[in-house]
C-alpha cells in the first residue's frame, strides 16, 4: 500500500512539472528567498532544499550562493529533468531525485536546509526520519527553514476549493513540527504566519538553527538597551 501511494504521488508530481514550468517565479518564491536571506544566507554557503519542483527557488537561492553550491532533491524525476535544462547554466546548482529516505552524502554537512511548501505533502508519520536524516547533515551552526501553508488557512482551502489543492496538502500542526525539529537537535528561533496572496495569512515559516550548548552570556550594551527603551517610548508617547 505504501509503494502504491507513493507511485501515486511521483505520478502527480511528474504531471505538476508542466504547471510550475509555466508559472514561473511568483510572490511565493520571491518571499521564501526574501526570509531565508533574512535567516543569514551567506555567499559561500552550502544549502540542501527539499522539494526543489522544477528549481525555480533553487534557482534563486544558487544566485546568492555565488560563492557556495545549492543540492535541491524531489522525488519527482520528470521535475528534475526539467529543472536540469532549465537551470543547466547556474554550475553552483545540482539536482537530485530523492525523497531522502535513500538520502545519505556520508560526513557531508550543509550550512542551510530549506523546505519550500513540502512537509505537508509528506505524511507526518515520516517527518521524525526525515529529520533525522537531515541532523546527520548538518553541523552546529546549521539552519532549517521551513515555509508551509498556514493551517487554518489550508483547512479552509481543504472545506472550500479542494480541487486546487495537490496530491497530499495536510495542514500542519505548528506545535508538533516544533516537536519534531526539536527532537532532532534544533531549536525554533522564529516564527511568523503571514500573507502572500491572501489578507487572512496564508503561509508560515520557521528558523530553527542547531540546538548547540552556550558557552557564555553577552549582555547588550547599556547603549542598546537605552536606545530600545527610548525607541519604545516614543512610539507610545510615554516620554
Amino acid at each position: 500500500m505504501q509503494e502504491e501511494n507513493e507511485n501515486k504521488v511521483v505520478s502527480f508530481y511528474d504531471q505538476f512539472a508542466e504547471k510550475q514550468e509555466k508559472t514561473g517565479i511568483n510572490s511565493r518564491h520571491l518571499s521564501i528567498l526574501d526570509k531565508v536571506v533574512s535567516a543569514g544566507l551567506q555567499a559561500h554557503h552550502r544549502v540542501l532544499e527539499v522539494g526543489c519542483g522544477i528549481g525555480t527557488v533553487s534557482s534563486l537561492l544558487a544566485k546568492q550562493v555565488s560563492k557556495g553550491e545549492v543540492l535541491a532533491v524531489d522525488i519527482s524525476p520528470e521535475s528534475i529533468s526539467k529543472a536540469q535544462i532549465l537551470w543547466k547554466d547556474q554550475a553552483n546548482l545540482k539536482f537530485e531525485v530523492s525523497d531522502m529516505s535513500d538520502f545519505d552524502k556520508g560526513d557531508q554537512t550543509f550550512d542551510f536546509f530549506v523546505f519550500p511548501d513540502v512537509l505537508e505533502h509528506i505524511p507526518v508519520d515520516q517527518h521524525q526520519a526525515l529529520f533525522q536524516k537531515i541532523k546527520k547533515h548538518s553541523h552546529p551552526d546549521s539552519v532549517v527553514f521551513v515555509h508551509i501553508p498556514a493551517p487554518r488557512y489550508l483547512k479552509w482551502m481543504i472545506e472550500n476549493e479542494p480541487e486546487k489543492l495537490q496530491v497530499i496538502d495536510q495542514p500542519l500542526d505548528s506545535g508538533d513540527l516544533i516537536k519534531s525539529l526539536t527532537f532532532a537537535g534544533f531549536y525554533l528561533e522564529k516564527m511568523e504566519t503571514y500573507s502572500v496572496f491572501y489578507q487572512e495569512k496564508d503561509y508560515q515559516y520557521f528558523v530553527f538553527r542547531s540546538s548547540k550548548p552556550l558557552h557564555k552570556s553577552t549582555p547588550l550594551s547599556k547603549w542598546e538597551v537605552l536606545k530600545e527603551r527610548i525607541r519604545i517610548r516614543l512610539k507610545y508617547g510615554l516620554i
